[in-house]
C-alpha cells in the first residue's frame, strides 16, 4: 500500500521523507485547501527531496471554477513542474454548477502528458461522482483523491468502496482524516493508496504579535474576494486631490 503525505513546506517534506513515506503531494496554504508552491520553493524542493512527488496546481483558495487567466497560469505551472522533473501534478477544474469541466480538465491532463495526474478533492463537490469518475477515466486521469464526499474519509467509506468497485482503471485514494487509528481499515477494504497530512502545530515565535496576519473573514468556499475597481478609484481620487 502506498502512503502519500500532503506536505505544506520543506520541513514537512523532509519529515515525510525521513519517516519513510512512499510519495508526497507538495503544496502551500494548507489552511486554504492547498495552493501551488512558488517556482523558487519548487526548485529548492528538488535539491533536498528524492521521493516521488506530485505538485498541487491550484492558483487560489475557494471554488474550483477558474478564470481564463487562472487557467493559463495552471498550464504554465504544469509546464514548469514537468521541466523540474516532478513525477506528477494534482489538479482539476469544475463548472460553477458543480459538474466536471471536462474540456479544461482534459487540457490540464494533456499538458501533464508523461506525468501522473491526480484529480484532487474537488471531486467531493461534484453532483454525480460515478459519472464524473467515468469521464476522468476517459481523459486519462491516473488517481482521484477523495473523502467519499464526507468530512472524513472514514465517514465516506461506503462511497469510496462503490467508486473502487467500478474498476475504471483510475486509482481511488482515500484522504482526509487518515491516521494510524484508521489506516488499516482502508487497507483491508482493498485500497492501494491512502493520503494523509500528519500535521501538528509547533510554536515558532517566542512572543505573541499584537496584530494577526490571519483573516478568517476572507475564507469562503462559495465566494471570491477580489479587488473592486470603484474602491481603488475612490481612494485615488482622495489622495490625488489637493488638501
Amino acid at each position: 500500500m502506498i502512503l502519500e503525505v500532503c506536505c505544506n513546506s520543506l520541513d514537512s517534506a523532509l519529515a515525510a521523507q525521513s519517516a519513510g513515506a512512499h510519495r508526497i503531494e507538495f503544496c502551500t496554504g494548507l489552511a486554504l485547501g492547498g495552493l501551488t508552491p512558488s517556482i523558487g520553493l519548487l526548485k529548492e524542493y528538488t535539491k533536498i527531496i528524492s521521493l516521488p512527488t506530485r505538485v498541487l496546481i491550484r492558483p487560489r483558495g475557494g471554488d474550483f471554477s477558474y478564470t481564463s487567466g487562472e487557467f493559463n497560469s495552471m498550464l504554465e505551472d504544469i509546464a514548469k513542474c514537468k521541466e523540474l522533473g516532478f513525477e506528477g501534478v494534482v489538479s482539476g477544474i469544475l463548472a460553477a454548477e458543480g459538474s466536471l469541466d471536462v474540456a479544461r480538465t482534459a487540457a490540464l491532463v494533456a499538458a501533464a502528458s508523461g506525468m501522473k495526474f491526480t484529480f484532487h478533492r474537488a471531486f467531493d463537490w461534484v453532483l454525480d461522482p460515478k459519472e464524473t469518475l467515468l469521464k476522468l477515466s476517459e481523459i486519462g486521469v491516473h488517481t482521484v483523491l477523495t473523502s467519499g464526499a464526507a468530512s472524513k474519509a472514514l465517514d465516506g467509506l461506503d462511497q469510496l468502496k462503490d467508486l473502487k468497485a467500478m474498476n475504471t482503471g483510475v486509482e481511488i485514494m482515500p484522504g482526509s482524516g487518515v491516521t494510524a487509528q484508521n489506516a488499516l481499515i482502508f487497507k483491508k477494504a482493498g485500497f492501494k493508496a491512502i493520503h494523509m497530512s500528519g500535521v501538528a502545530t509547533e510554536k515558532v515565535l517566542d512572543h505573541s504579535p499584537k496584530v494577526s496576519m490571519y483573516s478568517a473573514s476572507l475564507l469562503s468556499d462559495t465566494h471570491r474576494f477580489t479587488t473592486q475597481e470603484n474602491r481603488v478609484k475612490d481612494v485615488l481620487s482622495l489622495i490625488n486631490s489637493p488638501y
